[in-house]
């Protein structure tokens, strides 16, 4: 059996998700199941967008979701929630 590949919303709208609160790029990698080389390019976009802002926190940067990216955060769930309802 094939598995299905995520779609560029669904990995975006779960780094979203992982910086709700703060995220190192450590726990965006493990919680979205992501390598830290294809995180980059959604981590630069997102940034890039006003999605989400790097915040130093001494000697570590911490990514964190935006008022911005809360409101598209949401608008994904509602999204994936109604193609859900479409397959279900």
């Amino acid at each position: 059996m094939r598995t299905r590949r995520r779609t560029n919303d669904l990995i975006a709208s779960q780094i979203l998700k992982v910086c709700v609160n703060g995220a190192s790029k450590t726990k965006i990698v493990y919680q979205a199941n992501l390598n830290s080389v294809s995180a980059k390019p959604y981590l630069d976009k997102l940034i890039n967008n006003g999605f989400m802002e790097v915040v130093p926190e001494g000697s570590r940067v911490v990514y964190k979701t935006t008022r911005k990216g809360l409101e598209l955060k949401e608008k994904f769930r509602e999204f994936h929630s109604e193609i859900d309802k479409l397959y279900t």
